[in-house]
């Protein structure tokens, strides 16, 4: 299969495929994480968030709510990890908390495999290279996140994001996603995509990254 054919013509329908499939099978398991959230964290159970898309297009990302509204005595919200509950902790752990994704996908703002996508306020530090990230639709998961996640530095991660862009192929999609699969069940480099675990991006310290 050429990958200009499969990255044209058959990426898109098979993300609709595999999503529509993957919440068909787990809507019994949606719905259950769905009470819980309400019972244990209240509403809203569904947590949205701009991030930046295919060609720098804004879109709402959409998670399961994992923080409470926890404030203190001045009725500011309390810090990120002071909100993150044992229960939340344990949604993020086994990724459950990215099955609303599945909508972003079906919707077309995300891929199954892509770049992550990241906050909105990371866009006036990304220097061109950065930017071709943006060049394909954001991922569920990626090839930053089989190989290192949060463990590996921003270049590194830019880096493995365009190394993909560039080499977009129906192999290289089914071997992310069996790795994706194989972390998640061993819990290997669960990764918080967010200031908890990782620092925020200001800008790259590097003038060009290597392919």
């Amino acid at each position: 299969m050429k990958n200009g054919i499969y990255k044209r013509y058959l990426k898109r329908p098979m993300d609709i495929l595999l999503s529509l499939v993957t919440l068909i099978v787990l809507w019994p398991l949606i719905l259950i994480i769905a009470v819980l959230v309400k019972i244990k964290l209240g509403s809203p159970i569904i947590f949205k968030q701009e991030r930046v898309g295919l060609n720098e297009k804004i879109f709402t990302l959409y998670k399961f709510r994992t923080m409470t509204d926890a404030r203190d005595e001045k009725g500011e919200l309390l810090s990120d990890s002071a909100r993150l509950t044992k229960f939340g902790k344990m949604l993020r752990y086994t990724s459950l908390d990215e099955l609303p994704q599945l909508f972003n996908i079906l919707k077309g703002d995300m891929s199954i495999i892509g770049p992550r996508p990241l906050l909105v306020e990371y866009l006036p530090f990304y220097k061109e290279y950065h930017k071709q990230r943006h060049s394909v639709r954001p991922g569920l998961s990626g090839l930053a996140q089989v190989n290192g996640r949060n463990a590996i530095t921003w270049e590194d991660r830019f880096d493995l994001d365009v190394k993909y862009t560039l080499n977009i192929t129906f192999l290289e999609d089914l071997k992310i996603i069996f790795l994706t699969l194989k972390k998640v069940y061993k819990k290997e480099g669960i990764d918080f995509d967010g200031p908890i675990s990782m620092e925020y991006f200001e800008g790259s310290k590097e003038e060009s990254f290597p392919l």
